[in-house]
């Protein structure tokens, strides 16, 4: 009898997406989380800026509303970016009552309330932050919580290999087996319902801002059991992430353009009033591709990020954690200006949902960065995402409880099967590809593309794919091979969609159509597995 594990609700990831719904499930069912690190190494617990929420009396949900269709490029859901903005406050106040602290000021009057930044995109001051640690502090407090709930089982280290689906019918899911990675066992996790909050996929990338385990977990598993995914060309582009041989891909906040920083040339020169009459706050689309073309067009290895004109207490005092990363690298942006590149920083497509998390396997839900809602469209607007994480699982916890009395306990499972493979001895083979594969993305697929470099990389990955697949079927799983296996499948997937779009629109940027199609009307990119993978 295969011994298996069972929940009422399995969810893969421990970002703000995947605690939020587990912490928002816990009192009425058992939930499992999934880490396939440790709990705290997570896009969650990187991020800098913010929550966006209307929440200034000089603001209003129309304004909210307005500048997200505006970044978006024509191809937001408008009834999903509605219902988002709409539960802003609502989700700040959740975040709050769990114990998250953000950074407040003093009125004029002496009252006390959440001090508001401004980011790109945005016409007014809408940003709860925790000063320049926002997702640190969020993280900190849904893990406490989650790791003190009883209803909550997390398991670290613990990298999904498939989800598993119904002997009976085949557009169900169950469960999953899952790869204990310290003890290199398999195990068959049953569950009633599976979340997926695995976030995005920029570490196809050579240069991204995202931690190691970015790998498009979530959206490769989706699409291998057959769910559709949309959009995946729009890969976004944080524009300032530090340019340094130690800097580790150390993201420098788009709050610190938000507050005054200038964007510079190596002599000083400002140079985004070329590109944008909002200059420093344009889109991250527009500023990244301006950067990269003053590179390119210059033979530069970065352009410079400009915050010591501000008071040095004021630098300080916003940006802490920016601050010391960079004085530790002998750059006192008091005094200096930062040394910066894009680099990949957010997925805005992923395995298509709709309003409640559905997916298009029953009992499967897709909650953050690994879900495409309609809320992003062909761009993110800054400090959206951890919103969409908040408003989304609760309404994934909704629909959950709903339908969960309906749902019976799964019955056996299929036991994991590794009798024909053995422990390879060939493990520099996952490391090399693993390094083929982000170089030629970064070089054929990055900010700006064309058609010839897009076949160039369906090529390189078709072979990828083989030689992968080959290796998969004769050894034992890893991680690295895991992660591997996902990360080819997630490239294809961001190639043929952009082999798709014959138009440049939001993040998608090609040389052979510069323009936005405006001879039909907007629509997303969707992809439908024609089989199991």
């Amino acid at each position: 009898m295969n011994q298996f594990e069972t929940y009422d609700v399995l969810i893969v990831g421990s970002g703000a997406a995947g605690l939020s719904l587990a912490l928002k499930l816990a009192d009425r069912v058992r939930v499992a989380v999934l880490s396939k690190c440790v709990i705290f190494e997570g896009s969650t617990y990187y991020a800098q800026g913010g929550i966006s929420a209307v929440l200034d009396a000089q603001d209003s949900l129309e304004s909210h509303i307005a500048d997200t269709l505006d970044a978006g490029a024509g191809l937001c859901d408008p009834d999903i970016v509605e219902l988002t903005v709409k539960h802003g406050k609502e989700s700040i106040d959740w975040l709050r009552n769990q114990g998250v602290v953000f950074t407040e000021e003093q009125t004029e009057t002496g009252e006390t309330q959440l001090h508001l930044n401004r980011e790109g995109g945005h016409s007014h001051r809408r940003i709860v932050h925790t000063a320049d640690a926002t997702g640190k502090a969020v993280s900190e407090i849904l893990i406490e919580r989650a790791r003190a709930h009883p209803n909550i089982k997390i398991y670290e280290h613990h990298n999904v290999i498939d989800l598993i689906l119904s002997k009976e019918t085949s557009d169900r899911v169950t469960g999953a087996y899952v790869l204990d990675i310290h003890s290199h066992r398999v195990k068959s996790i049953a569950a009633r319902a599976v979340a997926l909050a695995t976030g995005g996929a920029s570490k196809v990338y050579l240069y991204s801002t995202n931690p190691q385990i970015a790998t498009g977990d979530g959206i490769a598993l989706a699409w291998r059991a057959g769910c559709r995914v949309a959009n995946m060309e729009f890969m976004q582009f944080h524009p300032t992430c530090l340019y340094h041989p130690h800097g580790h891909s150390f993201l420098i906040s788009e709050a610190v353009r938000g507050e005054g920083g200038r964007l510079i040339l190596p002599d000083g020169t400002a140079f985004m009033h070329r590109y944008d009459p909002r200059e420093e706050l344009a889109p991250r689309d527009i500023v990244a591709r301006a950067i990269d073309h003053e590179m390119k067009k210059r033979g530069i290895d970065c352009v410079y990020l400009d915050i010591s004109h501000k008071p040095e207490a004021f630098v300080r005092e916003h940006f802490p954690n920016i601050y010391e990363r960079c004085l530790k690298l002998d750059i006192d942006i008091t005094k200096q200006p930062i040394p910066v590149v894009p680099a990949a920083h957010y997925t805005c497509g992923g395995i298509l949902t709709d309003r409640n998390a559905r997916t298009d396997l029953s009992n499967l839900y897709a909650v953050g960065e690994v879900a495409c809602t309609g809320l992003h469209g062909a761009n993110r607007m800054a400090s959206n995402s951890l919103l969409e994480c908040l408003v989304f699982a609760e309404r994934a916890c909704r629909d959950i409880l709903q339908i969960l009395p309906d749902i019976p306990e799964p019955s056996e499972v299929p036991e994991w099967d590794e009798s024909k493979v053995s422990d390879s001895d060939e493990e520099v083979v996952v490391s090399h590809n693993w390094s083929e594969l982000r170089h030629f993305m970064w070089d054929y697929v990055g900010i700006v593309r064309t058609d010839k470099r897009l076949s160039r990389a369906m090529r390189r990955i078709e072979l990828l794919k083989s030689e992968i697949a080959e290796y998969y079927s004769h050894f034992r799983v890893t991680s690295d091979l895991l992660e591997l296996r996902n990360l080819v499948i997630v490239a294809e997937l961001i190639v043929r969609c952009a082999q798709l779009r014959k138009e440049s629109r939001g993040l998608h940027y090609t040389l052979d159509y510069p323009e936005i199609d405006k001879s039909k009307p907007a629509v997303n990119t969707v992809l439908t597995p024609l089989k199991k993978i």
